[in-house]
């Protein structure tokens, strides 16, 4: 009976243990990061208008780094960008190499299993750029076709889903997509709408491309953190929030997507809980 209680008490001692380290691991990740004075973000170099090398500065520019910017001037700390792909922003992330990924990621249940996602930030439509003289009207038309889009997406599986007699290819990054398609080497690119703007923009024969006007998807963007990052994810969250009511969230989209711009689209979303 003594040797029964005892145990009793180790145990209880032990869940104690796990239970305070926990609950200090999830209220540490704002503070250290406030205590290094640095925000270290996961972000893409290569997607224009999201995240950019500046041709002349060479500094990362874009619609996602203008969110991490005023996320870091929020908590009063400085900014670095990491550069990060789609197929391998998540295992950085739970590598602690970045403290949070924003980075044309679309929140979806499967990811959620890994990280946590905060309110969106934007909403795009899955949609397809394709050579005019085709006429790709409406879905059927790319069956059997060769498509290409970045390897470890939504888009790539969407794709897959959507058109399984199509070969789906995935690429490392979008601009590889577009050089293929440039050179007739694909029949089509396929992604976010708001992605294949900047992608379009960018093609050297762009005049004889088009987006379709179906879309097979609809794609919320989240910013990711690490499971248990529950103060950092609070305070990103007031801060999208305070962007979108005070209009900043929207001077930034008509920065980068804008009418004047080169990659145009209508803001049809609000940032909201």
């Amino acid at each position: 009976m003594l040797k029964t209680k005892r145990i009793l008490i180790y145990t209880l001692i032990i869940f104690g243990i796990l239970f305070l380290h926990i609950k200090y691991s999830i209220a540490a990740d704002l503070s250290e990061i406030k205590k290094r004075k640095l925000l270290i973000v996961g972000v893409k170099d290569d997607l224009y208008p999201f995240g950019f090398r500046n041709k002349d500065t060479k500094k990362i520019e874009g619609y996602d780094i203008d969110f991490a910017n005023e996320i870091a001037k929020e908590l009063d700390v400085k900014v670095e960008f990491k550069p990060v792909s789609s197929s391998d922003r998540i295992p950085l992330l739970k590598k602690d190499d970045v403290d949070m990924l924003i980075c044309t990621m679309t929140i979806t249940d499967e990811r959620k299993k890994e990280i946590d996602f905060s309110y969106s930030y934007f909403i795009s439509k899955q949609k397809f750029i394709v050579k005019k003289e085709y006429q790709v009207k409406e879905l059927k038309d790319l069956e059997g076709k060769v498509i290409v889009t970045a390897k470890g997406s939504t888009s790539e599986l969407n794709a897959k889903n959507a058109l399984p007699s199509a070969k789906v290819l995935g690429f490392e990054d979008y601009p590889q997509a577009g050089q293929a398609l440039d050179l007739e080497k694909v029949f089509a690119v396929t992604s976010d709408e708001s992605v294949l703007v900047g992608v379009l923009s960018e093609m050297k024969s762009k005049e004889k491309f088009e987006i379709t006007k179906f879309e097979i998807s609809k794609e919320p963007y989240g910013i990711g953190v690490k499971q248990g990052s529950s103060e950092l994810l609070r305070s990103i969250n007031s801060t999208l929030l305070k962007l979108e009511n005070s209009g900043e969230a929207s001077k930034i989209y008509d920065k980068w997507f804008g009418t004047q711009t080169s990659t145009p689209l209508a803001r049809d979303f609000k940032i909201a809980p």
